[in-house]
């Protein structure tokens, strides 16, 4: 997660090169999206600044004692998400960070090689970064003001070390599934927009469908995430994943709407608005 944020921070600096004139040498072609430096750029730097801001309180939580611990009971929990308590599993948690540290640069090897946007690769990082700072935002925050155990805390069969770790205070929400979802939904979301006419765009859409649930599914046999932890961390990561390329996608039809006059059987004004 650090390594996330400082490398968005690092993006921050690519943003005036990536927004500015295009260099003369270089083939001039339509932007697909566009940056606003006066807005992107501080949106990115307090978002960085957010999340480590929380990732340095969320480290001082206190551990749970013994007591605490031992005191929960699965009856307690809300049915829709008792059913699915497990006992912590080292070998199902090691094997969701598979999917996990395999999104994190995913993007950036998409974006070499599609040869459309090679050409905006530093625009395309940058956004790629402001989508991980602002799910970040999201989730520091949640994890850190929210200390909800997660689902092996009530299982006597996990290991009483892990239960009583402060990082087992840290089930709401999933923070894999999220940035998993927001890697790779960017992915999926810059290849159609970039290559609006392909028939593949779906199997991007799909593909990170796919990846998002199985990441979520691991994480709750893991023991780690409760189904609602998974389904929220789900739509964050999906929704910053797609609405980051939207927002900033070019406008090509920058006047909306348009006030005409006509005279054709007597006189007055007509208004046209154009969609997208």
């Amino acid at each position: 997660m650090s390594k996330i944020v400082f490398l968005a921070l690092l993006s921050v600096g690519i943003a005036a090169g990536v927004s500015g004139q295009p260099d003369s040498s270089s083939p001039i072609h339509d932007p697909v999206y566009t940056i606003r430096p006066i807005v992107d750029i501080p949106v990115v730097t307090a978002a960085a600044a957010w999340d480590l801001y929380n990732f340095s309180q969320i480290s001082k939580k206190a551990p749970s004692s013994l007591a605490e611990v031992e005191s929960l009971k699965i009856s307690k929990i809300d049915w829709f998400d008792r059913w699915a308590v497990h006992p912590y599993n080292h070998s199902i948690d090691e094997l969701s960070y598979k999917p996990f540290f395999l999104a994190m640069p995913l993007p950036l090897i998409v974006f070499g090689i599609d040869k459309k946007m090679r050409k905006d690769f530093w625009k395309l990082t940058f956004l790629y970064g402001e989508a991980m700072t602002l799910t970040g935002v999201l989730y520091t925050s949640a994890v850190h003001y929210v200390s909800r155990h997660r689902p092996l805390v009530y299982e006597s069969a996990s290991p009483i070390g892990t239960r009583e770790s402060f990082n087992s205070r840290n089930s709401f929400f999933a923070g894999h599934v999220a940035l998993v979802g927001t890697s790779v939904f960017f992915i999926a979301q810059a290849y159609a927009d970039y290559h609006p006419d392909s028939r593949y765009k779906w199997a991007f859409y799909g593909g990170a469908a796919v990846m998002t649930a199985l990441t979520g599914y691991w994480r709750n046999l893991a023991g780690e995430h409760f189904p609602t932890d998974i389904t929220l961390g789900a739509a964050v990561g999906i929704a910053s994943g797609m609405l980051v390329p939207l927002l900033h996608r070019r406008v090509k039809n920058p006047q909306k709407i348009n006030i005409l006059p006509f005279t054709t059987h007597g006189k007055g004004l007509t208004m046209l608005y154009h969609f997208g």
